[in-house]
């Protein structure tokens, strides 16, 4: 299922659970700049921004694209940007004196409904409840969430299931409590929805045994962890004691165990395509848990060649979502498995690194030694012109 795109779940539940937000909400400028990062709805009407580099402003939730937090000043509203010497956006039309755009008080709407009942609603129903054609709901809901309708419903449901099995709910009575109408229904989805059978996640995916270590390579320490299934997690830092604390942290309940031969030679692979990126990722099983969206950008991001970049639009509309570009950055913050999900990759539109879990430098230093490479193997094949 693909992840929110311009509204994460959390943020529309924050909505409709507050209705029209208070006006001091968005009083401070780092409330401000979140409220932009998240394209947040409930913001238009309460401030403007200005980008310095464009000379445009902009409302919150404007499609454009997302300026560098230093070229952004705020308004509280579009005279005051204008007479600041910024002109109105043509996309979002900021200047217009409509405070809520009425396709967007028509979405929370229906992301209410969607919300608040435990039956499924379908589109018509939906379009007929907000005044719209079902085609043209459908699309303005798309725009303004990131998804489908249908998508929303599912993450919600979703959503409600994992808070049931945590809620310490027998699996069955979770099942209900989420709106699944059957338990073949349920089982056909679980996979997709948790990453694990119900009553593994139930627990906590207590008892998993996970192998680690944390060796020196050019980057400082890399550590690499497997379950049985494959590799779950290779991560970079400075000391074992941190790598080890942060992964302890992200499996509290697995079952640690020492290398055995097996795993020591995943370790020598994971060196070895650090060393020589160009020969292609070694054929090493991976234990990976995401989402559907996850995934494909995952994918996407093996595809690319060692020594190239793409940016995060460029993955985006390679996986067919060309207005996805945040939803990739994070699917790419949460990629755990470092180097062999080649995220360090891929860099914003204007060619600056971006983020990188590891750290920028680590990040600057893989890139740079993979061109090195490349053009040294390239130079290496190219044939010689000398007589």
């Amino acid at each position: 299922m693909d992840t929110i795109a311009n509204i994460s779940t959390g943020r529309i539940e924050e909505c409709l659970a507050m209705g029209t937000k208070d006006k001091g909400v968005f009083l401070a400028d780092d409330k401000r700049w979140q409220a932009l990062v998240e394209r947040d709805p409930q913001a238009c009407g309460e401030f403007v921004y200005g980008v310095l580099t464009t000379g445009v402003y902009c409302r919150p939730a404007c499609a454009s694209r997302l300026p560098n937090r230093e070229n952004v000043r705020f308004f509280e509203n579009g005279k005051e940007a204008e007479q600041a010497g910024f002109r109105p956006c043509k996309r979002c039309k900021p200047e217009s004196t409509d405070r809520k755009q009425p396709q967007t008080r028509a979405v929370l709407k229906a992301c209410r409904m969607i919300s608040e009942v435990d039956e499924h609603l379908s589109l018509k129903e939906l379009a007929h409840a907000v005044d719209m054609s079902p085609f043209h709901f459908q699309r303005q809901f798309k725009k303004i969430v990131g998804v489908t309708p249908k998508q929303y419903a599912m993450e919600r449901r979703a959503g409600r299931l994992r808070e049931n099995l945590r809620k310490d709910s027998t699996v069955t009575g979770a099942m209900y409590d989420a709106g699944f109408a059957s338990s073949s229904r349920f089982y056909e989805k679980a996979a997709a929805t948790l990453g694990m059978k119900p009553c593994v996640y139930k627990n906590g995916a207590q008892d998993v045994r996970i192998r680690f270590a944390a060796v020196p390579c050019f980057l400082g320490l890399v550590l690499v962890a497997a379950t049985g299934q494959g590799i779950c997690a290779i991560d970079f830092g400075d000391t074992a004691v941190t790598l080890e604390e942060n992964l302890r942290r992200r499996f509290p309940k697995a079952e640690f165990q020492n290398p055995d031969p097996r795993f020591t030679k995943m370790i020598r692979q994971v060196l070895a395509f650090l060393e020589e990126p160009h020969r292609g990722r070694p054929d090493l099983p991976l234990d990976v848990q995401g989402t559907a969206f996850q995934r494909r950008v995952w994918l996407a991001l093996q595809e690319i060649p060692p020594g190239d970049t793409v940016s995060y639009a460029g993955v985006a509309s390679r996986i067919g979502k060309p207005k996805a570009a945040r939803a990739v950055a994070k699917a790419c913050a949460a990629n755990p498995i470092a180097v062999a999900i080649p995220c360090h990759r891929v860099v914003r539109g204007d060619g600056d690194l971006g983020g990188y879990r590891g750290g920028l430098e680590r990040k600057r230093v893989l890139l740079e030694r993979e061109r090195k490479v490349s053009a040294d193997v390239g130079s290496q094949k190219a044939p010689s012109t000398q007589r």
